[in-house]
């Protein structure tokens, strides 16, 4: 195939993986402005290389005709979670969806490969519309947490240096580096419950702080008395210094008062 062509062939795939990217990073988004937790931690995304997929097609005896059938990680999103538990909800969000089709799923969680990879792999079919027209392609998405990612990105990059040949020493610290994964894996779950409680505080504190910045504004713009407003921001400034939680949500419930009554006052 030439260039060219290829380029043409890669955008359906490019603006799926922008697409998918966008939506399930919009679930973090809304989470966090809820003051919810999410599933999801963050995610990225990537088109296979041409290079990548020809390497492929070869391994596998794929006619470059029949390439975009049974290769089905040209585009390719990664989903990361921070607990094992959190893959599943993932993993049920997608299959609720109607913007996609799931067309096969592989655990490799509960069937660790022997290499020690582990992640969840769904295969959907996607629906684009391009400048060159509408077009369903297939895309990989990989579910993992934290731990599982930073393994499996190393073990990537092992046998990208050996070309696939890895040294029996290396392959067994990386089984062992598995194990320290899964075992750290393993301790965030039973103490998943006080690291979410922790997040979450955090999450609505940072939402009222912005709330008192927000309204400080407004009286600042509304009040005549400057040295009142002044007078308000340096209390918040001695009220965040301390970090008193209750004392904070207090001041803000007392700032959201006193700007209905300029509100008020001003429709008078």
């Amino acid at each position: 195939m030439k260039i060219q062509l290829w380029r043409e062939i890669l955008i359906p795939y490019q603006q799926a993986v922008e697409e998918l990217k966008v939506k399930f990073a919009s679930i973090v988004h809304e989470s966090r402005r809820l003051g919810q937790y999410s599933p999801i931690e963050y995610v990225t995304g990537r088109v296979k290389k041409i290079s990548n997929i020809l390497e492929k097609a070869k391994k596998k005896g794929i006619p470059l005709e029949r390439i975009e059938d049974e290769i089905d990680d040209i585009a390719g999103i990664r989903i990361i979670c921070q607990f094992v538990e959190d893959i599943d909800k993932v993993v049920e969000l997608i299959r609720s969806r109607k913007d996609m089709e799931i067309k096969e799923e592989n655990d490799y969680i509960s069937n660790t490969k022997k290499s020690g990879y582990r992640s969840y792999h769904i295969i959907v079919y996607y629906d684009v519309h391009t400048a060159l027209g509408a077009k369903r392609v297939q895309a990989e998405i990989q579910i993992r947490t934290l731990s599982m990612n930073f393994w499996a990105t190393i073990e990537h990059s092992l046998q990208y240096k050996y070309a696939h040949n890895m040294p029996d020493n290396i392959k067994k610290r990386l089984l062992n580096a598995a194990e320290a994964a899964f075992n750290l894996d393993e301790e965030m779950s039973r103490i998943r419950n006080e690291i979410i409680k922790a997040q979450n505080l955090f999450q609505v504190k940072s939402s009222i702080i912005a709330d008192i910045l927000n309204n400080i504004q407004n009286l600042h713009k509304v009040c005549d008395d400057i040295k009142d407003v002044e007078r308000i921001q340096e209390e918040f400034y001695q009220l965040w210094d301390r970090g008193n939680f209750e004392e904070l949500d207090k001041f803000n419930k007392h700032l959201d008062r006193m700007a209905a009554v300029y509100k008020a006052q001003s429709l008078n």
